[in-house]
């Protein structure tokens, strides 16, 4: 079975990223889509730590996610393409690489935030970060 993930944050360019992988299943290229939103572990240190317990911070964080991939999730159920849905913590394009690994994905498919060349020197992006990390092929779609 061929599988494409799909990473999702929810902005414009991740649905548009979303639509062209449900386009892609469609046309037969591939059997589903396995959709992740990804997030860095959430970093407790002084007051935030004493007055915000770290179980609280991982039920917020877990909501907050839930809500993004809904989105997403909705867009799927709606085209009736075969997909599933995940939640990744942890250093947000390795986790996206190695995840399409484990799974045995195809390719991943996710927006760019559209950085200039300078913006990506300077401050890196994740979706730079995918391409380097990935050992399959790569769709950004802006």
């Amino acid at each position: 079975m061929r599988k494409l993930l799909v990473a999702f944050d929810g902005s414009d360019n991740a649905v548009r990223a979303l639509h062209h992988a449900i386009r892609q299943v469609q046309v037969g290229g591939q059997d589903s889509i396995h959709l992740v939103t990804a997030q860095d572990e959430p970093i407790l240190y002084g007051e935030i730590a004493v007055y915000v317990p770290a179980a609280t911070m991982a039920e917020l964080q877990h909501r907050h996610s839930a809500a993004i991939i809904e989105v997403g999730e909705k867009l799927l159920r709606e085209s009736g393409v075969a997909f599933t849905t995940e939640v990744l913590i942890g250093p947000v394009a390795a986790a996206i690489a190695r995840r399409a690994d484990e799974l045995g994905c195809d390719g991943i498919v996710m927006g760019t935030s559209g950085m200039t060349a300078l913006g990506n020197l300077l401050m890196g992006s994740v979706a730079t970060k995918v391409l380097h990390l990935a050992h399959v092929p790569v769709t950004l779609v802006k």
